[in-house]
């Protein structure tokens, strides 16, 4: 056991060094990681939740970006090999994906993670890369933006990771949890919630066996397409982080990209695309003036918009009940 946890933390020292090497070498990349001294950041308490907004105008591209088909098409992948800057190095992660250093941070420590082929943003082929890199990454919490659901390269499958920590869902799921009403399977390695009182709708996935946690999120995830059946991938962002010898998995359902502030002129609009750091309770405000307006009844109604509605997320926490009824018949 010692050994494992020696190997881990030289995992992590190597992640640490390889972004100080990259600040080094990358102008771009130190300047924006500097620049995050001075973001600026408001909380909230919203029914006992904790939203933290960030005003981080360097997010300007990804909150903005264009994701249309057209769009995607008349731009190089600035994923692959071939398109990235040269001063943007990789480490290869030995699984199908690559390490780079994310140069518009949200965390101090932010980093993007690639397939090494250009394959569209489909999550149910890549659940168990997922779970090993996150195994593999202790002290971070990967997240996965569906195609319509933040992701600003839904041609190009990757991954983000961020520091443990940052994201007030991690410390507040470990209070929900205990909750009986909200406990929907238990067996001797696996555990489901769902929770619906929690600002957005959320399913979370605790478990210490690899093969389980896929076989329940691809379950699931085969209900949640019988519910969008005109979608590739259903609506959803997530969370993985791997602590204590378990997996924890965060999925949040969703029927909308993003809500109509985004598209409304003057006033009125909040230039804000939620993605998964948003779902996890940091709302990212790339403009000065969103970050000053924005209120706790605009986080709730962002929320209720982008969310999977209530009776669609009653289906699937049926199908949980049912994933439960054919485990243990």
């Amino acid at each position: 056991m010692k050994d494992a946890v020696g190997n881990m933390e030289l995992k992590n020292e190597r992640f640490a060094d390889f972004l100080l090497a990259q600040n080094q070498s990358w102008q771009l990349s130190a300047n924006n990681y500097r620049g995050l001294k001075s973001v600026e950041e408001r909380e909230f308490l919203i029914e006992g939740c904790k939203i933290r907004v960030q005003f981080n105008p360097e997010r300007m591209r990804s909150s903005a970006a264009k994701v249309d088909s057209s769009s995607i098409a008349a731009r190089k992948c600035f994923l692959c090999n071939e398109n990235r800057p040269a001063e943007q190095k990789s480490l290869d992660l030995s699984n199908g994906f690559l390490l780079l250093v994310n140069p518009f941070p949200i965390f101090s420590r932010h980093f993007t993670i690639p397939s090494k082929e250009h394959t569209p943003q489909l999550l149910i082929h890549s659940l168990r890369p997922l779970f090993e890199i996150a195994r593999n990454m202790v002290v971070y919490t990967l997240f996965y933006n569906g195609p319509e659901c933040g992701a600003s390269a839904p041609d190009h499958l990757h991954f983000q990771a961020g520091e443990n920590g940052f994201m007030p869902i991690e410390s507040e799921f470990e209070v929900m949890k205990l909750k009986d009403e909200t406990l929907l399977f238990r067996s001797d390695n696996l555990r489901i919630w769902a929770f619906d009182g929690y600002l957005r709708k959320m399913i979370s996935f605790e478990t210490s066996d690899l093969e389980q946690g896929v076989k329940a999120i691809e379950n699931l995830c085969a209900r949640f397409s019988e519910i969008q059946p005109e979608k590739a991938e259903p609506m959803m962002n997530l969370l993985c982080y791997f602590r204590d010898g378990k997996w924890v998995i965060h999925l949040f359902p969703r029927r909308l990209h993003r809500p109509w502030q985004f598209f409304e002129e003057g006033d009125r609009r909040l230039l804000i695309s939620p993605a998964s750091v948003d779902f996890g309770g940091v709302f990212i405000t790339p403009r000065r003036e969103d970050f000053d307006k924005i209120t706790a009844s605009d986080i709730e109604d962002i929320f209720q918009q982008v969310s999977l509605g209530d009776d669609e997320f009653l289906k699937l926490k049926m199908s949980i009940t049912n994933y439960k009824l054919q485990i243990t018949n």
